[in-house]
């Protein structure tokens, strides 16, 4: 199992819509990086929900229970999307500032490459994130 991290717009698709919707395709990236990151997720992947804009915190944690395929809100190129599900929201949010000055996790590409829409998650991130989330 792969972990992983992907950032919404709560005024564009918040992690309180994707608990009502249940399941959604996360298609509309248009980032080569991040589109390697959507070809490499695995059905039943873990994935760290992050609000950006004035939030900038982890709020939910889903699952992919499909794996990519073509997105069909491109117009161009080989953009894929994921389904991905609602699994449950965590205990308390991180903030953004709180995983700046938090070791290991200071590293992460959510701080290094903040432009980056998908992302990788170690294992050893992933389980301090559920720590200080207090989500288990």
């Amino acid at each position: 199992m792969s972990y992983w991290l992907i950032k919404a717009d709560p005024s564009e698709y918040s992690w309180e819509q994707l608990t009502l919707d249940r399941e959604t395709d996360w298609n509309g990236v248009r980032n080569f990086q991040a589109r390697k990151c959507l070809n490499a997720m695995m059905m039943g992947d873990s994935v760290l929900v992050y609000h950006t804009e004035d939030d900038r915190e982890i709020v939910g944690i889903a699952e992919v229970v499909e794996q990519a395929k073509p997105d069909e809100t491109a117009t161009d190129g080989e953009w894929v999307s994921v389904r991905i599900k609602a699994i449950k929201p965590v205990g308390r949010t991180l903030t953004l500032d709180e995983i700046r000055n938090t070791a290991g996790l200071s590293i992460m590409p959510l701080v290094e490459q903040p432009r980056l829409s998908v992302m990788s998650v170690t294992p050893a991130q992933w389980e301090a994130i559920l720590k200080y989330t207090k989500t288990v």
